[in-house]
């Protein structure tokens, strides 16, 4: 019997069956776990093929083969409908392993959206299918085919608006022309995308949600304000008297914007002149999320701005602190700070006179030799010292208080002076502070305690933020034992 088995050949399939598929399944552990490792995606076809394509071909081929069962018994076909089933899943995961799984970010292969993928799939393993009945069990499948294709039909009639939606949001995402977190300006429509499906296109207004059919976006144009990378543009036009010098009103207009904390690193703003007064400037921020803020802070900005260069922004270069009997009050308010007389009130007239800062302006920037003394009559300033492009805050100039002290001592500044709220202040030249400190001995020991008082503050802030940088970088520089 044993000569029998041997002779017919099927002994010979016995014996490679048997210690061929277990030195095969141990080859493949080895394989798939060295691949696992290094994250490789081969390793999911691999096991595919240990965990059921080499077992269940192995029991096709011990039927089919060893046993020499019949073809036509059922216990076959199944086996070689299962077998056939695993091979065409091994195949269509090799081909997606090998097709898009090491895609290069930029490249068609990874644009192509997971549902056309899938679809594509389904297809391939239908079609399969069908193959594989047509072959094993002699299944007579073109009338399937046609029923398919006729049902198809009606039903794509039926839902073509629908479906037309679909297909349009599934373009888009083929081929990206925007992503998540950009800012889009579709048929009126100006916000920041934060969904994208197969229907439509959620877009942020900042006011709510505005739903856009992608079939309105795939069939007009759009712009995508996110690309291409780098600073956005924030621009807007203003209008000057004729009368006011354009190169001076340039020069405000991108000192004003250089001063903005929404400007992009390393940018500056830029200016054109239309003639007629109108210019237009293009302000670089972040991105488009930060040009609504820039451009509002900008144009609060460059109104107290044109009123104290005496410029007529929209026409108008009034300002209602320009009134008479104001620079009399403040001069009042603050003749206790100056130790003025009765007598000193008609000169400072002629000397002084009052300007007004809006939230945020810069009223002395830091590194500068100041030429005038500013004191405060209504509002409040932040002194703070200037760190990695940052401010740290160590004192505020209220009502009474001297901004611009080492004006007389002919020293740069240490700290920038902001105002924290809208600030009115009485300008005083050089020459009129020094006239005061002659006369007044007590006036130029107060200045001197106040200005090394501030130095002391800003020295103070200064050693605490190196010695928190020195702290962090010997953290770092120390190694876990």
């Amino acid at each position: 019997m044993l000569d029998d088995a041997f002779r017919d050949g099927w002994g010979w399939w016995v014996i490679a069956l048997a210690v061929g598929v277990p030195v095969l399944l141990v080859v493949l552990t080895e394989l798939i776990n060295g691949l696992r490792r290094r994250n490789n995606p081969l390793a999911g076809p691999l096991r595919l093929l240990r965990n059921g394509v080499i077992p269940v071909g192995a029991l096709f081929a011990l039927l089919a083969f060893a046993i020499q069962s019949p073809a036509d018994q059922v216990w076959t076909r199944v086996a070689a409908t299962i077998f056939g089933f695993l091979v065409i899943l091994l195949l269509l995961s090799a081909f997606n392993v090998a097709l898009f799984a090491n895609a290069a970010e930029d490249s068609w292969r990874k644009r192509i959206p997971t549902i056309f993928v899938e679809i594509a799939r389904l297809v391939l393993v239908a079609l399969g299918l069908a193959l594989l009945f047509s072959w094993v069990w002699d299944a007579d499948v073109g009338g399937l085919f046609t029923a398919l294709g006729v049902g198809s039909i009606v039903i794509g009639l039926a839902l073509q608006n629908a479906v037309g939606g679909v297909i349009s949001g599934l373009l888009l995402l083929f081929e990206q022309p925007f992503k998540i977190g950009d800012f889009l300006d579709a048929a009126g429509v100006r916000g920041r995308v934060i969904e994208v499906n197969w229907r439509a296109v959620h877009i942020d207004t900042g006011s709510g949600i505005q739903i856009v059919p992608n079939s309105s976006l795939s069939g007009a144009s759009f712009t995508n304000l996110s690309e291409p990378e780098g600073p956005y543009s924030a621009s807007t036009d203003v209008k000057f008297a004729t009368d006011d010098p354009p190169h001076e009103v340039m020069a405000l207009l991108v000192e004003v914007a250089d001063a903005l904390p929404m400007l992009a690193d390393r940018e500056r703003a830029s200016v054109s002149y239309a003639g007629g007064g109108a210019y237009s400037v293009s302000i670089p921020v972040a991105g488009p999320a930060d040009a609504g803020r820039a451009l509002s802070t900008y144009l609060s900005w460059l109104w107290y701005a044109a009123r104290r260069h005496g410029f007529a922004l929209d026409g108008d270069s009034t300002d209602p602190i320009s009134e008479p009997g104001r620079l009399a009050e403040a001069l009042t308010a603050i003749g206790g700070t100056l130790h003025l007389h009765d007598d000193d009130l008609e000169a400072m007239l002629q000397s002084s006179h009052l300007e007004r800062y809006g939230v945020g302006e810069v009223v002395l920037p830091s590194g500068v030799v100041p030429d005038e003394v500013r004191v405060v009559v209504s509002g409040r300033a932040l002194l703070a010292v200037e760190v990695d492009g940052g401010r740290v805050e160590f004192a505020t100039a209220e009502r009474g208080d001297i901004i611009g002290q080492t004006a007389l001592t002919r020293e740069r500044t240490q700290a920038v002076t902001v105002a924290g709220e809208i600030l009115t202040v009485v300008v005083l030249p050089l020459a009129t502070v020094d006239e005061l400190i002659r006369t007044r001995p007590r006036l130029a020991a107060e200045i001197g305690e106040s200005l090394e008082l501030k130095r002391k503050l800003a020295g103070d802030m200064i050693s605490s933020i190196e010695g928190t940088r020195g702290s962090l970088r010997q953290g770092r520089s120390v190694s876990p034992r």
